[in-house]
């Protein structure tokens, strides 16, 4: 087995592989682009080669678990993140085991690597108030504030994701009668949500006459925002928020949680779970269930509801027996 051999099998996984054969999303791409960045340069520093020579046979399912080791204690990843990684590493060696089956053995050892199990917490999602709060910080004085306003409405509004939001166009909003605004969401689906009158007239104010094929809410260069340009966004206005609302302060604000705050929003107006998960685009809505778990009004109400058992109060009097056998102690 030569050297060229692992380079080689790596460019066909990610050009024939995910490009051509599973026409996987760019955002897919670049996830297990950033996989095997990380994982190739620490397979080279643990060989001391260079990572173009690097062979198949030195990762090995020794090296894999070390390096998500790795991920974990010195880059600081969590336990759903080293779990990603796990899956972008199982997905090559399938494609290996596959292309040549001289490895099977090597690859089943990888593929047999378990995930790990780490605790899932409720959702973070911010009240009305914070909402409020959120909406009134940015500066609409500026050009800037008034993009900002106008994103983290439409964010609040719809639920979108980040990756929603940032490549959002002039066209992809619909205005009028029914207005609404279409998007590409995750897993390639499409899906259209429906715009209140407020955020309807706001986005149709934003837009005026700029050119529709640009970005919706574009960056001071005019290009489309990046997602660490919109979650630095979403947390410079949640701490200029924080000022006049000090319990935003105490939650970390990101643009995910805009969306789970969307979630929260509708459920708490009476909104079936089947509804949130079409509105949110979710691939099952077993996934909307987070929602219910984390909605501390419907627990109330459900409480407020159990009438407390009628159970006799007062203190317990040993008889004489326990008190002669308690004495002799």
């Amino acid at each position: 087995m030569t050297a060229a051999v692992l380079p080689a099998l790596i460019q066909r996984f990610f050009t024939d592989r995910l490009c051509v054969q599973m026409e996987a999303s760019r955002h897919t791409v670049a996830g297990y682009r950033d996989t095997f960045r990380l994982l190739l340069r620490y397979a080279s520093a643990r060989h001391g080669k260079p990572p173009v020579r690097l062979m198949v046979e030195d990762i090995n399912a020794d090296l894999v678990a070390d390096f998500l080791v790795h991920t974990e204690t010195a880059r600081g990843n969590s336990a759903r993140s080293r779990n990603t990684r796990l899956a972008a590493i199982r997905s090559f060696f399938r494609y290996v085991a596959m292309t040549d089956p001289t490895w099977l053995l090597h690859c089943q050892r990888i593929l047999a690597m378990p995930n790990k199990r780490y605790v899932k917490r409720t959702v973070t999602f911010l009240t009305g108030d914070e909402m409020a709060a959120l909406l009134a910080a940015p500066d609409r004085t500026t050009w800037a504030g008034r993009r900002d306003h106008a994103l983290l409405l439409l964010a609040v509004q719809t639920g979108l994701r980040a990756s929603e939001l940032v490549g959002l166009t002039p066209l992809d909003v619909v205005l009028g009668t029914g207005a609404h605004i279409r998007c590409m969401g995750k897993g390639r689906k499409e899906r259209a949500t429906p715009l209140r009158r407020d955020t309807a007239k706001l986005l149709a104010a934003w837009i005026g006459n700029r050119d529709d094929r640009g970005p919706l809410f574009p960056s001071i260069r005019g290009e489309h925002l990046s997602r660490d340009a919109l979650e630095h966004l979403v947390r410079k206005h949640s701490l200029t928020a924080a000022r006049t609302c000090p319990s935003i302060g105490m939650k970390r604000v990101t643009p995910h949680t805009l969306r789970h705050s969307t979630a929260m929003d509708l459920l708490h107006h009476g909104v079936d779970p089947a509804v949130i998960a079409l509105w949110l685009g979710h691939e099952s809505v077993e996934t909307t269930q987070i929602y219910i778990h984390a909605d501390m009004r419907m627990k109330e109400k459900a409480l407020a509801r159990v009438a407390a058992p009628a159970t006799p109060s007062g203190r317990f009097r040993p008889d004489d027996q326990l008190l002669a056998f308690l004495e002799r102690l």
